[in-house]
């Protein structure tokens, strides 16, 4: 999961257009200034931008969603000792396919390709043109849009819920989007009356969720992963291997 950034960048949401339960168009902007390269004591503020929010589980390719992955260093793979995550292992599409249409909840973040570039692009000079101001006002779809933020819950529908794999592309953190994703999962989860809900994150994702209203249960419980992939009453015999990017399990030899 990816929604944390190494160096601060203070950033906002300006404001919103919708209330529909499976769309929303917000525009965001950041609250630092520029300053121009051609008066010093001239500042501008960057312009704003539009991002289609949606909870319609259509609305992600399961190939866009799994190049989201990559560029967030994002693994569904959590194996013990056998992945890292500088190099997350690719997940198949077709499994893809499959968690979106049985997750209790998804949602996901568009926004236009150049908007991702330009928010990654440090040497803006604070120019900006009558073609920029056409692109702020143009709302962005799911179909014009680039798939810049995830974020998805299992559930029982009934009393427990579990949150997973919150990413954001790492030019636009701190923007916010993460908390809109998980706030948004949240609400969605409380309004069908399911209120256990859990989070399964990294270490380094803990103090967002904590600042998102997450923390310890009375239980203390923690994440543990079942590692024995095949029943043997001679567990030591089992052996892993490679073949290519995919972990395959040798069984013991028969007597």
């Amino acid at each position: 999961m990816g929604v944390a950034a190494h160096a601060p960048l203070p950033m906002m949401i300006e404001c919103s257009t919708s209330r529909n339960s499976i769309m929303e168009l917000k525009w965001l902007r950041t609250t630092t200034t520029i300053k121009s390269t051609t008066n010093k004591n001239l500042l501008f503020r960057p312009p704003i931008f539009p991002i289609y929010i949606s909870t319609d589980p259509h609305h992600v390719d399961p190939l866009r969603l799994r190049d989201l992955c990559g560029t967030c260093h994002h693994s569904f793979h959590r194996f013990p000792g056998h992945v890292t995550e500088d190099q997350p292992l690719l997940v198949d599409t077709r499994k893809l396919r499959i968690a979106l249409s049985h997750s209790a909840v998804v949602v996901s973040v568009f926004c236009k390709s150049h908007h991702v570039l330009a928010a990654a692009d440090s040497g803006d000079d604070g120019s900006f043109g009558m073609d920029d101001l056409v692109e702020c006002v143009t709302p962005v779809t799911p179909s014009d849009g680039e798939l810049v933020g995830f974020g998805r819950a299992v559930s029982d529908c009934g009393l427990t819920a579990s949150i997973y794999d919150v990413m954001v592309i790492p030019s636009l953190r701190r923007m916010g989007i993460g908390r809109v994703i998980l706030k948004r999962i949240v609400r969605m989860l409380i309004n069908r009356e399911v209120y256990d809900i859990a989070a399964l994150c990294t270490e380094n994702e803990r103090l967002f969720f904590k600042a998102c209203g997450f923390g310890g249960d009375i239980l203390g419980s923690t994440t543990m992963m079942y590692t024995r992939t095949a029943s043997s009453t001679a567990e030591e015999e089992q052996t892993f291997t490679r073949a290519g990017r995919k972990l395959l399990l040798i069984p013991p030899h028969k007597s």
